[in-house]
């Protein structure tokens, strides 16, 4: 995977953020989802790199970037703490303004990258996601058996890592599955990343990302919201046909709450379930490609 790509790490204020980079051209900053890793990216940040400078990275918490200590505000895993690692790797890289692609979790810290860091994110694509806001603002039965594991994981206490700890790659793999569409096939080499960089610490971090969600992430976006604040940047929305974003939410509708003008935010669903990227990879590229060219 990432033939051509060099894998490093960028110490950003004390935290290591590791990232692939690759290709040449305007740069592009791919972030992943749970519980995955950069290499969710197999398939797009090649065809990318075509014709802009990748950057895929992980977040903190995942993959091979550092697991910081847990606090008890949960801020060290806030989407506010994720997006300045991001915005800072993005600087020692040489890059001050560029384009974010994210899923999942990191179609969150991308979010609010438009909002802390409007001065570098030229424009957005977040993949099956609705705002952290409105998904908690608008809980019911169906949410609450789809997204049970925004809940579990939302637990104080250890309860949730020493549950997951006693079979990881199960749990792991069993989330692919719940989650995508019919007849999806994942690359075991990208799974066998994923599954190798869900240890103990990982498991922590990103139950600790979910932490963040339901209390500091949730009092940040409410007090965004009061205060006016909304994405300045072109957003493109994508789901999948199969998955729950597009069968819950009408995504172009929310998002343009979310943005400063209704013709800033663009999108369409595509064939399969929440894992875009690698269900759909021909039609996510395309849409990308298309996006990042105008």
């Amino acid at each position: 995977m990432f033939e051509g790509f060099e894998s490093g790490d960028v110490d950003v204020d004390g935290v290591r953020i590791h990232a692939r980079v690759g290709g040449s051209g305007p740069p592009v900053l791919l972030l992943h989802g749970y519980p995955q890793t950069s290499a969710m990216w197999h398939e797009v940040a090649p065809a990318l790199a075509e014709t802009h400078t990748v950057v895929a990275a992980d977040l903190r918490g995942y993959g091979r970037s550092d697991r910081p200590a847990s606090t008890a505000d949960h801020a060290s895993y806030g989407k506010r703490a994720m997006a300045a690692d991001q915005a800072g790797l993005m600087r020692a890289l040489g890059h001050e303004k560029y384009a974010v692609v994210a899923h999942d979790r990191g179609a969150r810290v991308a979010h609010r990258l438009c909002l802390d860091h409007p001065e570098a994110v030229t424009r957005a694509a977040l993949v099956d996601i609705v705002p952290t806001r409105h998904v908690l603002g608008h809980v019911d039965l169906v949410l609450a058996r789809v997204y049970d594991h925004w809940f579990f994981l939302a637990q104080e206490g250890d309860l949730p890592e020493v549950l997951i700890g006693g079979a990881p790659d199960y749990y792991l793999r069993r989330k692919l599955e719940q989650w995508s569409g019919p007849g999806a096939v994942f690359a075991e080499e990208a799974v066998a990343d994923y599954v190798a960089c869900f240890d103990t610490e990982s498991i922590r971090g990103s139950t600790e990302d979910y932490r963040a969600g339901a209390t500091i992430d949730l009092a940040d976006d409410e007090a965004a919201w009061a205060a006016g604040r909304r994405v300045g940047c072109p957003l493109l929305v994508l789901w999948g046909d199969a998955g729950f974003v597009g069968l819950a939410y009408e995504p172009l509708t929310v998002w343009r709450e979310y943005a400063e003008r209704d013709d800033l935010v663009s999108g369409q669903a595509l064939p399969g379930g929440h894992f875009l990227p690698e269900e759909a990879p021909a039609e996510t590229i395309a849409a990308l490609r298309q996006f990042l060219a105008t």
